[in-house]
């Protein structure tokens, strides 16, 4: 028996064997078995929740908001948009449908996990804005920490002493991860208010002096912030899933 058609290029037909066989030749088939067993995965667990429920109201209002959006409220300019995009009305609505489905099972997969989570993760989203002087002896970030308690301006410092390429913008680092500080540097960072000056810290045979500019501490309430945690979690989730089913790969 033939391998059932997949594709029809010019007046050329490409079966599904063939198809498996460019994917394996090219390095790709186990991406995209990977993508199919996703999606499977997500439409079974989806079907299997009875608290995803979407109101038809919904689907329809949000493809009005797009074409509004798009300017494509006039029915030609959206029926060639579907064209142009390669597929159809039903197939759009299912997307957009699809879309809010898969929000709503994150959403539940995630939240009983969430606060856990992000206590596990503050210490890589709490982020600090500092400044910084770094120098190749101790002798001389001492002498420079001197000058600036005497009052002379950290930023002119940064720019005639500091030795990283920060210091053409007065030493200014911009917002760093707690997480990927130093030990020494993130004790001091953490005993600190904004203002304050940290060191000389010794640095990989360097000693930096910081100054604190402000202190961006993480929260749940940044729905940015929750909706990132949110797919983290719902990726471990779907990735545990995957790793348990048992997947035969049947070409004829």
């Amino acid at each position: 028996m033939e391998s059932l058609s997949f594709l029809t290029v010019d007046d050329r037909s490409i079966s599904v064997k063939q198809a498996v066989q460019y994917l394996q030749i090219s390095g790709k088939l186990g991406q995209f078995i990977r993508d199919i067993l996703r999606q499977d995965v997500i439409e079974q667990e989806i079907a299997a929740r009875e608290e995803i429920e979407l109101s038809p109201a919904l689907t329809e209002q949000a493809i009005i908001d797009f074409r509004l959006k798009n300017g494509l409220s006039e029915q030609q300019k959206f029926q060639d948009w579907l064209n142009n995009s390669g597929t159809d009305y039903g197939t759009f609505h299912s997307t957009v449908a699809f879309g809010f489905k898969l929000e709503k099972l994150k959403s539940l997969v995630a939240e009983p996990k969430l606060a856990e989570y992000f206590i596990e993760r503050k210490i890589f989203l709490d982020r600090v804005v500092l400044s910084r002087i770094i120098v190749d002896n101790r002798e001389l970030a001492e002498e420079l920490h001197t000058q600036i308690e005497e009052g002379t301006g950290f930023e002119q410092l940064a720019r005639e002493y500091s030795l990283s390429d920060d210091k053409i913008v007065n030493g200014m680092m911009g917002p760093v991860s707690r997480g990927t500080m130093p030990d020494r540097l993130r004790a001091a960072v953490d005993v600190a208010t904004p203002g304050d000056i940290l060191g000389p810290v010794e640095l990989e045979e360097r000693y930096g002096l910081f100054r604190v500019e402000q202190l961006l501490p993480a929260s749940l309430e940044d729905t940015q912030l929750k909706q990132a945690l949110q797919n983290e979690l719902f990726e471990k989730w779907l990735a545990e899933k995957i790793q348990k089913l048992t997947v035969k790969l049947q070409v004829k």
